[in-house]
């Protein structure tokens, strides 16, 4: 008789039901009850980040790093040294682009059965699946610039730069998209969505939590590190200022100040493809980081992490105990916020009517589950 849940059940899942309430059905269990505490308990240093890796590994690298960050930050209450802001980055461009190689082509309504193509991937120098995590910052640069390169010969035939700015409203990019469909398949992924994803506009609200102001974020974060730490099931359904939330490359912090536009499925969709290109252009003169990614310590071995990644904004909470070992733990991941069922998407998803397994999947595209979603 088995007495222990194997870590592969606790990843859960996700199922959208159009035009019913509630729209969105499902968790991760390893989230809630302590469950996740549980799991790490008695843990430390390089078993947590191992195990975390383990459990969550779609984004390993981001839950590594938070984990590093924050079992650092609870141990001393001076500020951490990070690690360098140019792995994070590269690591989120080689989701954006593992996600778009294999993920968009399946979730078309015309999708062909079987692995898609990549060919198009041929001569791209950031491998999907990375055969050793870098650590070192300038060969992360170099690889972003080694992409940089691809992109501007293979892909766009145009220096990104100026591709970004020629592509910054939405039309525009609609028409590349449509012009350049039949040769390139990310192209043609937003092409295909774009018409029936652009109809689609869910309600748009962001969560602020991170912000340019030091002590507003700082203000913030201990707000919602209270509530972490005082409600155990708070990660399966999180919400801020008593509201739900949605995060996303779309609500970088590095954005909050950008001329408004209106958001639709499709500009959530296209603003992976977008964040790509952004990451890639990116040089080690700049002043700010592209993601912001930080650690607070809060009390004697207790400490709170966050970092912008792939999905969205990812948070860890920890709390050690006198031996500096995991007492509890706990990750508030992106798709917890966007698959609330009282959340944008989850409302989106109700208006729809019963049988629209099409819209419905075109939302769940945009939004990214980091665990299997069906309609």
């Amino acid at each position: 008789m088995q007495t222990t849940t194997p870590w592969d059940t606790l990843a859960g899942q996700y199922q959208l039901h159009p035009g019913a309430t509630p729209a969105i059905v499902g968790q991760r269990p390893v989230l809630g009850a302590g469950r996740l505490g549980q799991l790490l308990r008695g843990q430390r240093g390089a078993q947590v980040s191992a195990s975390l890796g383990s459990l969550f590994t779609l984004c390993a690298h981001a839950h590594r790093r938070m984990a590093q960050m924050a079992l650092a930050a609870a141990q001393v209450a001076e500020p951490i040294t990070a690690p360098a802001p140019v792995l994070l980055a590269l690591e989120t461009a080689r989701d954006h682009l593992r996600s778009i190689a294999l993920d968009w082509p399946q979730g078309l309504p015309d999708a062909a059965p079987g692995a898609p193509s990549l060919d198009w991937l041929r001569g791209c120098p950031l491998r999907l699946v990375a055969p050793r995590e870098l650590s070192d910052a300038d060969a992360a640069w170099q690889t972003l610039d080694d992409l940089r390169r691809w992109l501007e010969r293979d892909i766009l035939r145009q220096d990104p730069k100026q591709w970004l700015i020629d592509q910054r409203e939405p039309d525009a990019l609609a028409y590349w998209c449509e012009a350049h469909a039949e040769r390139l398949p990310p192209a043609r992924c937003l092409a295909t969505w774009q018409p029936l994803a652009h109809s689609l506009r869910p309600t748009l609200r962001s969560l602020d939590l991170l912000d340019a102001d030091p002590a507003v974020q700082r203000a913030h974060l201990l707000q919602l590190a209270q509530t972490i730490a005082d409600v155990p099931d708070f990660a399966q359904h999180p919400t801020w200022l008593g509201q739900c939330a949605e995060t996303g490359p779309w609500t970088r912090l590095r954005q909050r100040h950008a001329p408004p536009q209106t958001h639709s499925a499709w500009t959530r969709l296209s603003a992976r493809w977008l964040e790509l290109i952004v990451l890639a252009a990116a040089t080690p003169d700049l002043a700010t980081p592209l993601l912001a990614s930080g650690a607070l310590h809060l009390a004697p071995g207790q400490a709170l992490a966050w970092c912008e990644m792939a999905r969205g904004l990812l948070l860890h909470w920890v709390q050690l105990d006198a031996e500096g070992a995991v007492q509890d733990y706990r990750v508030l991941a992106p798709t917890e916020w966007n698959f609330h069922p009282d959340g944008a998407l989850g409302r989106a998803v109700a208006a729809l009517a019963p049988l629209d397994s099409a819209a419905a999947r075109a939302l769940a595209a945009a939004y990214d589950p980091c665990v299997v979603c069906t309609v």
